[in-house]
């Protein structure tokens, strides 16, 4: 029976999620770099504030970065406030020589480490959220209606660098889709940063006009809005699969001093999802010299590097590559693309032998020059390139034998020689790394291993360790580490790979109701082969802590791996991921686990996850008794069109079809509880409302949750939504009353607020 402390367990879990450092401490290092990078300090969270750690890596140091306590009693007599030495009022500082700068209590302080006399200081204003900075922090770009406006920092004059911006077709933004309107309001902010690069010698911008006059528009209705009134009509530019009309970037140079703009001289960019400038498909060379971007056809099965001319508007072909499939720069469909452009050189990703490598191309004739790297492994990110040294860093996955997602930092020659391993361990290796240090660090773990970070140059020598992540709190409400296993996928010969978590106070003699949480891609996997598991895995460990085996998987048709692994979900979304990789797996586990009692079989998953729970369910009845569909992409026609065409073909509306909920909604067997927000702009509540509908017409049992105002990740009603879930997982697999027991409201860390953002 799931007692309230069970509850109690998972509501702090789900708090790990969104509240890092709460239940882990040390676990993640986020740089902030002084004296041009040569030293970096860094705070780490203990629940209630940070302790702040100044790093010097040639000097292999590692210390505070000031007295706390002192700190803290100077502060106090100071404001006159009650300063917390383990709760500082503040979360970031500014060594300044023998000094520190912080914000605190809505000024700005000077603290002297020689006397810890703190004083009222002149600070730089905080900058604004919504302007970009130049490199030299002179100017700032920002957007301002429909166009992009620029102001200087030291005397706030501000001046127009376009006039003609006009709805739908406006300067600096990503297509409507993906601008998340909802979800900004919530915080009170109109609009993203634009979508901009400066060039590195700080003179110039490079945005797009964002083209939209055609593309379609959806409409939500907020029943209840913030300030109480009548219900208001919200409209979104959201193209579907097949729509003629899509969104798209032209891409522009902005002097910010003369005023001019050049319009570069080519076709716009499709952009469906994403800004090309947000995702680094365009950007500046190293000496502004010229602006690279990639481009592709609707149906991406070719990829071209492009070279804009940012005086003249210019645009020549650099290098270009075609497949039977789509052809793509990360199998990571929103991580930025692995291609480096050199002095006389590109460093090109290809999966043309079947496996993700680095090709060299010459820059001016795009001559394929030689491979770089080579093996039934992945390239999965370009760290650092010496063209002095002619040497490549990178980190590749594949390398490691009991696991072939663990992602190792490797070297190779430029010339194809010379491959070695920098990190050479069984670890996954997490690597910031600016490409102009001499050194980068490294979070080293595995899924029951917490991570050891430390700073190394580029043999791989540590030169000083920084943090051993305390799991103290972690395993004080009973969180045991999960288990990472292989089995078969359902062609009887793949290896696919997961991950088990046993239920809190686990019992091998007990018989335990199974959830599958599911995500099936295929732009992104479900499980990271480093200890934190990530916002895929936000729900495994609450559901485990109420009495629950989980499992989460990769089946084939997911990226990581090689091409065909990947290819397999090419027209295929419909299988959601290999769902019969899951049921494969599912049933070879339970034959060495006695205790996984898989008659009480259910899922559990979110956005895609939402569209997998339901297919498990509708084509694998017999298996899965019970599912918790949140926020689901349940119809490919009516959803985004980037995403249904990169996955199942630009011009495959069968493929579409296949891949419906809604057509098939009459196999459901199981009990089901569909959960959406009203507001959700990513994926349409119209999704699961027309599921329900064809549930209805087809006499189906189900539970249905709209939750009024809330967007796609329910980002101020997450513990409620969840527990939701929770309850009907413990009625309909437990056959047990949940306890009456509710968790407190969770807020998010500001500072992932910040990076989704970013």
């Amino acid at each position: 029976m799931t007692t309230t402390q069970d509850y109690q367990a998972a509501e702090q879990l789900l708090r790990r999620m969104a509240r890092p450092g709460e239940l882990v401490v040390g676990d993640k290092i986020r740089p902030q770099w002084i004296d041009g990078g040569a030293r970096f300090w860094y705070g780490v969270s203990n629940g209630v504030g940070k302790r702040f750690v100044l790093v010097d890596p040639a000097a292999g140091t590692r210390e505070p970065a000031f007295d706390h306590a002192r700190l803290a009693a100077s502060l106090t007599a100071a404001s006159g406030q009650q300063v917390d030495p383990e709760a500082l009022p503040f979360r970031a500082i500014e060594p300044a020589g023998n000094a520190v700068e912080f914000d605190a209590f809505g000024e700005h302080w000077r603290c002297r480490l020689d006397s810890y006399a703190c004083e009222r200081a002149e600070g730089v204003p905080p900058g604004n959220p919504l302007e970009v900075p130049s490199p030299d922090k002179k100017f700032a770009v920002s957007q301002r209606g429909h166009d992009l406006w620029a102001r200087s920092l030291s005397d706030g004059r501000e001046w127009a660098l376009t006039t003609d911006g006009e709805p739908a077709y406006r300067y600096g933004s990503g297509p409507d889709c993906t601008r998340n309107p909802t979800l900004l309001r919530k915080f009170g902010l109109p609009h993203l940063p634009p979508a901009v690069a400066w060039s590195p010698d700080s003179t110039r911008v490079l945005a797009h006009r964002t083209d939209e006059r055609g593309v379609r528009q959806t409409h939500l209705v907020e029943a209840r809005p913030a300030d109480g009134g009548a219900p208001v009509l919200r409209t979104q530019r959201y193209a579907y699969a097949g729509d003629e009309e899509v969104p798209q970037a032209e891409l522009i140079v902005l002097d910010v001093a003369e005023g001019t703009v050049v319009r570069a001289q080519a076709e716009p960019l499709l952009m469906s999802q994403l800004s090309p400038i947000m995702v680094k498909w365009a950007w500046w060379a190293d000496d502004s010299s010229a602006v690279y971007y990639l481009g592709q056809p609707r149906d991406l099965r070719t990829l071209t590097l492009h070279r804009l001319d940012p005086a003249t508007g210019e645009v020549t072909t650099v290098l270009s590559e075609t497949g039977a499939t789509r052809v793509e720069p990360n199998q990571w469909m929103t991580s930025a693309p692995i291609v480096r452009v050199l002095a006389d050189e590109v460093l090109w990703y290809s999966q043309r032998d079947g496996w993700g490598h680095l090709y060299r191309y010459d820059l001016r004739t795009g001559a394929l020059l030689g491979q770089v790297t080579s093996g039934r492994w992945a390239v999965r990110q370009i760290l650092h390139v010496d063209e002095a040294e002619r040497v490549v860093y990178f980190i590749a996955a594949g390398l490691v034998g009991e696991d072939p997602y663990r992602r190792t930092v490797c070297r190779a020659n430029l010339d194809g020689t010379g491959f070695a391993k920098v990190t050479d361990d069984e670890l996954d290796h997490i690597v910031t790394a600016p490409d102009t240090m001499a050194y980068f660090i490294d979070s080293a773990s595995t899924v029951d291993t917490p991570p050891v970070s430390s700073v190394r140059d580029w043999t791989g020598r540590v030169l000083v360790e920084l943090e051993r992540a305390d799991i103290g709190k972690l395993t004080a409400i009973g969180w045991t580490p999960p288990e990472r296993f292989r089995v078969k996928a359902a062609d009887g010969v793949t290896d696919i790979y997961g991950v088990l978590y046993r239920p809190r106070g686990f019992d091998p003699a007990r018989r335990y109701p199974v959830v599958d949480s599911v995500y099936p891609g295929p732009h992104l996997t479900r499980v990271d082969p480093c200890f934190d598991p990530g916002g895929m895995g936000a729900d495994a460990e609450p559901i485990a802590a109420l009495g629950f085996v989980v499992v989460a998987m990769d089946g084939r048709g997911t990226p990581g791996r090689s091409k065909a692994f990947h290819d397999a979900s090419y027209g295929h979304v419909a299988d959601a991921g290999s769902l019969a990789d899951h049921v494969a797996a599912l049933r070879q586990l339970a034959e060495t686990r006695p205790w996984m009692d898989l008659d009480r079989m259910g899922a559990f998953g979110h956005s895609g996850g939402g569209f997998a729970t339901v297919r498990a369910m509708l084509d694998f009845p017999e298996v899965y008794k019970a599912g918790v569909a949140l926020s689901g992409s349940h119809d490919s026609r009516y959803f985004m069109q980037g995403y249904a065409e990169a996955y199942d073909g630009a011009d495959n509306p069968e493929a579409w079809a296949r891949s419906s909920n809604v057509d098939i909604a009459d196999r459901l067997a199981g009990k089901l509880l569909l959960i959406h927000g009203e507001m959700d702009d990513q994926v349409h509540p119209a999704h699961t409302l027309r599921l329900a509908d064809r549930l209805i017409a087809a006499g189906k049992d189900f539970e249905l949750l709209i939750v009024p105002g809330a967007e796609h990740l329910f980002i101020d009603c997450l513990q409620y939504v969840r527990t939701r879930g929770w309850d009907f997982l413990v009625r309909e697999l437990m056959g047990t009353q949940p306890p009456a027991y509710r968790p407190a409201p969770i807020t998010i860390d500001p500072e992932l607020l910040g990076e989704f953002f970013a």
